[in-house]
């Protein structure tokens, strides 16, 4: 098995609260994760750990062989939707990207162009952001993770906004993104998202991560609620 995120010992407290305690987890590259938990639980805390935006108190996480904030600040290879995306409301889905993508330097239209068809919208398409749908935000915000070919997502609830349609195309897109070899992190309050699409699934419960072998619907509710 060969693991492209490794987080050992993560303890990360605000203001006397424990989020995470003492974190011990390897994803293996190349599958999909599920993380489950109520609300508060300290999932979307571990995916910003992970992304380097929070530091622990006590642990390290190690990405692709590198510890984030020592070896470097950020993974170099990495995709994110945490929380709601956002983007520019009065400027077009191809100029927001592009405005982003010139940050890096990394890509080009080409990149940009293929990354918006791939999750179903159009680049040519003036249409001004601020009047998408929820449901198209959440495609655009797919498409920004993905432009720049990371090898790595980290999704928190991508599936917000979708009708069912919506729905069953963006499992679609990540079934096809981890067939091209991507590791998938995903955050997900649906049992459907998390039996059909994931390889492991995990239960964050007041910080502590453990491993489920199987994740039942009612099983999901109770973690959910409670």
């Amino acid at each position: 098995m060969e693991s492209i995120i490794e987080v050992q010992d993560v303890t990360k407290s605000f203001k006397g609260a424990t989020v995470l305690r003492q974190i011990n987890i390897s994803f293996e590259k190349g599958k999909i994760h599920g993380i489950i938990g109520r609300n508060g639980s300290g999932k979307t805390v571990l995916i910003k750990t992970i992304c380097g935006l929070i530091h622990p108190d006590q642990g390290k996480v190690i990405v692709d062989g590198k510890v984030i904030g020592k070896d470097v600040d950020f993974p170099e290879s990495i995709g994110a939707i945490i929380e709601a995306p956002g983007f520019l409301p009065s400027v077009s889905a191809f100029r927001n990207l592009s405005y982003l993508a010139s940050l890096r330097g990394r890509i080009g239209r080409d990149e940009i162009r293929a990354a918006i068809s791939f999750v179903g919208l159009d680049p040519d398409d003036k249409k001004a952001v601020g009047k998408y749908s929820l449901g198209m935000k959440q495609r655009l915000g797919l498409a920004q993770a993905i432009m720049e070919d990371p090898d790595i997502l980290l999704l928190d609830e991508p599936m917000n906004g979708l009708d069912n349609s919506g729905v069953s195309e963006m499992r679609n897109y990540l079934l096809q993104l981890r067939e091209k070899g991507k590791t998938i992190l995903l955050i997900s309050h649906s049992i459907e998202d998390i039996n059909t699409l994931c390889d492991t699934v995990h239960e964050m419960d007041h910080g502590v991560l453990t491993e489920k072998e199987h994740i039942s619907s009612e099983c999901l509710d109770h973690n959910l609620k409670n």
